[in-house]
């Protein structure tokens, strides 16, 4: 879809598709309204390349195949593939062991939108196979085995933030600098939009048309992981999709947590990380990472800055200065 009315603002494309379990949105521009277009095309079609092969639910998947397989023997993956499980396993080491792509040993159990959730004995029963450690991986052979049987992984807190720079990589190599790619809660910026910085909004909570913030940012990456967005509530009680490792539970104590950071793989992962670690372990490790920022909101609506997003203003300040907006 063409943005703009005038022929110096012709090659300014947007468009929009349902990928990855998501929407994908790209916009970007190039002064050849033709390589603008094949960049949107570029994009799309990167989205799908990378859900076909790293969808649990896609039968045909390099991970589907390596669930069924790899108990038994090792499994060889492409370099992509690997390298991904490679920096998957590194976030856990990071993390000591919050960012678990295992997770989904337990994670299959729940179907969220039939409110389906594993009883207490099956929850523990399939956490006790959450172990990043339980993935043995050959470089020279390029092969993934799973030590146990019963072991499953799912890279939905990285595969995303992976088709972003992916597909930002592909826009690059075709020269254009101004863009905007968004798989869900990840986005990645390049340029400016219109000679100003892209707007990226965080979305409050318990309301999809309202905003906590919004950040103008260019040439970086931003994640959001929140609990409204795959869920279901029972007594009281939100499941949602964030797991935490130790407990095949969902992680609670947060409502949302925003990165800012170079790119979207690093930004997606430690969305991730931090709302499992929590308010004050999650922001520790922010506040250790260089170029790593965050915004946080806890149980109770309020806002939690990254010491560097705020450096004028006592951290009380900023949240008693927000709150009002994100109360319940």
């Amino acid at each position: 879809m063409l943005l703009g009315m005038t022929a110096s603002h012709a090659a300014w494309l947007h468009d929009d598709a349902d990928v990855m379990g998501t929407r994908i949105t790209v916009e970007l521009f190039h002064p050849d309204a033709s390589v603008a277009q094949q960049g949107v095309d570029a994009v799309i079609a990167e989205m799908h390349r990378i859900d076909n092969n790293m969808s649990p639910w896609i039968e045909t998947s390099e991970l589907a195949r390596l669930n069924r397989d790899a108990a038994e023997k090792p499994v060889t993956v492409s370099r992509e593939f690997f390298d991904l499980i490679e920096r998957s396993l590194s976030f856990s080491r990071m993390t000591d062991g919050a960012f678990d792509i295992t997770f989904a040993s337990v994670g299959f159990l729940y179907d969220y939108r039939e409110g389906v959730r594993p009883d207490d004995r099956q929850r523990q029963q399939a956490a006790a196979l959450i172990n990043y450690l339980n993935l043995q991986l050959d470089d020279t052979d390029r092969t993934i085995h799973y030590s146990k049987p019963g072991v499953r992984i799912d890279l939905g807190g990285i595969a995303k933030g992976h088709a972003v720079d992916r597909s930002i990589e592909l826009l690059q190599s075709l020269g254009i600098e101004q863009a905007l790619v968004t798989a869900g809660g990840d986005s990645r910026t390049v340029g400016e939009r219109w000679g100003r910085p892209w707007n990226i909004g965080v979305r409050h909570p318990d309301d999809a048309d309202k905003l906590v913030a919004v950040i103008p940012l260019q040439d970086v990456a931003v994640s959001t992981s929140g609990d409204y967005q795959r869920y279901f509530d029972e007594d009281g009680v939100r499941y949602h999709h964030i797991i935490n490792p130790d407990s095949g539970d969902s992680a609670r104590g947060l409502r949302s947590v925003t990165i800012i950071g170079p790119d979207a793989t690093t930004t997606d992962a430690l969305s991730t990380s931090v709302f499992v670690l929590g308010l004050k372990k999650g922001m520790d490790l922010v506040n250790r990472l260089p170029g790593i920022d965050a915004i946080l909101v806890d149980a109770h609506g309020r806002l939690h800055y990254s010491n560097e997003l705020l450096p004028a203003k006592k951290p009380d300040d900023s949240v008693k200065a927000t709150t009002e907006s994100v109360t319940h």
